[in-house]
C-alpha cells in the first residue's frame, strides 16, 4: 500500500511491486497518491511553477477524480491572477498572469469530437504559445499533438486520489524530471 507522498519511479522497464501489485513505472512516468484536495493542489502548484509557453497538460479521469482541483494548483503555481473553476459550461477559460501571459483551460467533456473542438478554436490555442490544460482529453485525442504530459487521475475514496503522470516527447520527459525533483527532491 502506498503512503502519502510515496513515489514509485525510474526503472527502465515496467515491473511490479510484489507487495501490492502496484506498477513501478519507467523514467517517463510517475505515480503519486494524494490524501487530500489540498495535497492535490500543492502537487499542481509544483507542476505549474515549471510550465512554459506551449506546454500541453492533459488531465484525464472520471467525474470527481480531481482534475479541476489539480488544475487549480497548476494555475496557482503558474502565477494566475484569476480563480480557477471547472470550465464544463464555458468550455474554455483563460487565466492571466501579471506579465500579461495567458494559461488556457479547455474542458472537452461536452465537446462532440475533434470537429467541434476545432470549431471552438482549440487548434489556435495550440498555436497561441501559452500553456494549455485540457480536461477530458481522450474525447479529442485525434487532434492532440503527439508530445504532451498526460495525467490520469482516479478516485480512490472521499479524500484520496491516484495520479499517474506520463511524459510523451523529449520536452515533457524534461518537464517530468524537473517536476519530480521539485516535488519530491529526487
Amino acid at each position: 500500500m502506498m503512503q502519502a507522498g510515496e513515489v514509485l519511479v525510474t526503472l527502465p522497464t515496467l515491473t511490479y511491486n510484489p507487495a501490492g501489485s502496484m506498477p513501478i513505472l519507467d523514467e517517463r512516468s510517475l505515480e503519486f497518491l494524494s490524501h487530500s484536495p489540498d495535497q492535490t493542489r500543492r502537487i499542481g502548484v509544483r507542476l505549474g511553477e515549471l510550465l512554459e509557453g506551449g506546454h500541453l497538460i492533459c488531465l484525464a479521469g472520471d467525474l470527481g477524480s480531481g482534475k479541476t482541483t489539480l488544475a487549480q494548483g497548476i494555475a496557482r503555481g503558474w502565477g494566475s491572477l484569476d480563480p480557477v473553476t471547472s470550465p464544463t459550461f464555458v468550455l474554455i477559460h483563460q487565466y492571466r498572469r501579471a506579465d500579461s501571459q495567458f494559461l488556457y483551460h479547455f474542458d472537452a467533456f461536452r465537446v462532440g469530437g475533434v470537429g467541434e473542438a476545432q470549431d471552438l478554436g482549440l487548434g489556435e490555442l495550440f498555436e497561441d504559445g501559452g500553456p494549455l490544460m485540457i480536461e477530458w482529453p481522450e474525447r479529442i485525442a485525434g487532434m492532440l499533438p503527439e508530445a504532451h504530459l498526460w495525467i490520469s487521475l482516479r478516485w480512490l475514496d472521499e479524500s484520496r486520489r491516484g495520479l499517474e503522470f506520463h511524459a510523451r516527447g523529449a520536452e515533457y520527459e524534461r518537464l517530468l524530471r524537473a517536476f519530480r525533483k521539485a516535488a519530491f527532491g529526487g
